[in-house]
């Protein structure tokens, strides 16, 4: 068996076509929206990992510690064979997870980036010849057709990522892992935590001004693949936190009234003065939340591990 396989579960178009319809429909709407993937082409993605560094960036950090002083502890609880990565991008900080796990065989790390999934492999296999590695090119929000690995399989969705997902697509997606779990299986879900409000919009809103090129960079990616006019000067990036819904609201406010042309939809979109398109939301949880959506999707909280300031939680969840 070749210790490397990497699967395609989505056509060639597919994101190109998911991109049409996302810019079509959020550009559209009142108030307009954009969902976060779209930050992710290279320099999106450069600029993130460029983020992950800054001073007032805390979840990245507070995971890692986590991940480093807690993977024993996580490895001894799921008795993992077989991990699957929602999201796995370069497989860094599941490093530490792997290399905990004794009886580990497989690891099946999913994204929409086949780059990123053939780069962090080779990376992998470099250093654990032993490890049988099946990525996927899926999109994880869209439901999965698994590999046929060993069990007890650990799915691992790290980063906060979550967050990213408003309260109804949370729900949907917590079912739709639960469905993946077979008895003995389980769920470990990175969170980051509720805290005061200043702590919150600095690590959104930087004072060197990445996170605001990387919000703009959306606007890049559409210029690019659908031949839009975004001027990126006549946008200002905003961190808003909202405390009724507990998270963090990007946003890109138009400093003029302006009308922007994107040529691949045949597309006018105006903007007033001060209007703004929202490119990302980034809910924040108690751990009362975290053990309340778990449940309602099907699972039981078993563990709860956070970074010495409680600032980012890890928990473990077995199906019922």
């Amino acid at each position: 068996m070749s210790p490397f396989l990497l699967t395609r579960t989505l056509p060639e178009d597919a994101t190109g076509a998911a991109l049409r319809a996302d810019v079509l429909t959020g550009l559209t709407r009142h108030p307009k929206s954009l969902p976060p993937k779209w930050f992710y082409d290279a320099r999106g993605s450069e600029l993130f990992e460029e983020i992950t560094r800054l001073p007032e960036y805390y979840p990245t950090r507070a995971e890692r510690e986590i991940l480093e002083s807690r993977a024993a502890e996580i490895a001894a609880a799921s008795g993992a064979r077989t991990v699957i990565e929602l999201g796995s991008g370069s497989s860094e900080k599941t490093r530490h997870l792997l290399d905990a796990l004794p009886e580990l065989h497989s690891y099946v790390p999913v994204d929409v980036s086949e780059s990123a999934l053939t780069g962090a492999a080779e990376s992998l296999l470099a250093e654990r010849p032993g490890l049988y590695v099946h990525a996927l090119i899926a999109d994880f929000t869209g439901g999965l057709a698994l590999p046929g690995t060993p069990g007890p399989r650990l799915v691992v969705f790290l980063g906060g990522t979550i967050g990213n997902l408003l309260p109804e697509e949370r729900a949907a997606f917590l079912r739709s892992v639960r469905a993946l779990l077979s008895p003995g299986d389980a769920l470990l879900l990175g969170t980051d935590l509720v805290k005061d409000e200043d702590t919150l919009v600095a690590a959104y809103d930087d004072a060197a001004g990445v996170t605001a090129a990387f919000n703009k960079n959306v606007l890049s990616v559409v210029n690019r693949e659908l031949g839009a006019d975004f001027a990126l000067g006549d946008f200002d990036h905003r961190a808003v936190w909202n405390p009724e819904d507990r998270w963090i609201e990007m946003r890109l406010r138009a400093r003029r009234a302006l009308t922007v042309k994107i040529r691949e939809l045949d597309l006018v979109v105006p903007f007033e003065a001060g209007e703004e398109l929202r490119t990302e939301v980034s809910a924040k949880f108690r751990r009362e939340d975290v053990r309340a959506e778990l449940e309602a999707a099907g699972m039981r909280p078993a563990q709860w591990w956070t970074d010495a300031a409680g600032r980012f939680a890890l928990s473990l969840a077995t199906a019922v």
